[in-house]
């Protein structure tokens, strides 16, 4: 009975087991040594950073000196906060615009659901270039104005498309029945769809957040460098070396190795401890949506 079976199906022996705890040991460690590389030279002094290099892995003697420089500063403080409120704001938007529009476009009964779903998908194939997004948020009157990061990038094509697929899915059994207790679009959205898509929800929330936590060219692009987040001060750290000094314009100096890797440590950790409260639903919110969606399109 066993023979019959195949490959992927059978038991591993011994052997191959070792192999893959070896295989899963190497990558796990080609990924954390970069970053507990980067952790040991912003905690070691700065003399111990210079006699090694440039780069400690470990650490003689610990120091939080630069730490301390970066948070005395303001510049990394103020960047923070402007960073974490465009990352809320802005994941809450990007999700209600998009629930709200992957709703719409799962409804076969929508009017003109499949030439919007054309358009937006053009989009995904042909993104706006940077001078003519640059023109419009200009004429817009949303230049130095934190909307020009959040409203151009409200809506992500991959993330519709997958959480479409998703609702999609939802037994139109349920949504037949709300219907006949009186319930309208807004409320079986809110009562019967949300609640059943948890999971997709979660991982297009976290898609979100990513991204805008991470983006620093059109915050470069578009304001003041007073007000540029998080992102875009450290790429001024790491490529040139910034001032500590929370001014108008950032002055450029020569920053220790060390206080560079700081600020690459304090823009890294808040997605760090964010992704694990998510993981869980994150392959199967992917998967599903994906996989949905490619079983609708599959269908006569």
């Amino acid at each position: 009975m066993s023979a019959n079976r195949p490959a992927w199906m059978g038991k591993p022996s011994p052997l191959v087991k070792a192999v893959k705890a070896v295989a899963l040991v190497v990558v796990v460690a080609v990924v954390l040594f970069p970053f507990w590389t980067i952790v040991a030279t912003s905690i070691a002094s700065p003399q111990e950073v210079v006699d090694n290099g440039g780069w400690v892995v470990i650490p003689t003697s610990l120091s939080f000196h630069a730490y301390t420089d970066v948070f005395e500063g303001g510049v990394i403080t103020h960047a923070l906060l402007i960073s974490g409120g465009i990352t809320a704001v802005g994941t809450l938007l990007s999700l209600v615009a998009t629930v709200f529009l992957a709703y719409a476009l799962s409804r076969p009964s929508i009017v003109g659901g499949k030439p919007v779903l054309l358009a937006i998908l053009f989009t995904f194939l042909f993104p706006p270039a940077m001078i003519p997004a640059f023109l419009v948020v200009q004429e817009l009157g949303l230049k130095e104005d934190y909307l020009s990061l959040i409203l151009p990038v409200l809506v992500n094509t991959f993330n519709l498309v997958v959480m479409r697929g998703f609702f999609q899915n939802v037994p139109s059994e349920l949504i037949e029945a709300a219907r006949l207790d009186g319930a309208g679009d807004f409320r079986i959205l809110t009562r019967v769809v949300m609640p059943l898509s948890k999971a997709v929800i979660a991982v297009i929330g976290l898609f979100y957040a990513v991204s805008y936590w991470n983006s620093f060219f059109t915050a470069i692009l578009y304001m003041r460098s007073d007000q540029w987040p998080v992102q875009a001060v450290l790429r001024q750290y790491v490529t040139q070396g910034a001032a500590l000094s929370n001014t108008s314009e950032v002055t450029v100096v020569n920053s220790p190795q060390s206080t560079k890797m700081a600020v690459v440590v304090m823009a890294t950790i808040p997605i760090i401890v964010l992704y694990p409260f998510v993981q869980r639903f994150f392959a199967k919110g992917v998967l599903t949506g994906a996989i949905k969606s490619l079983g609708k399109r599959s269908q006569p």
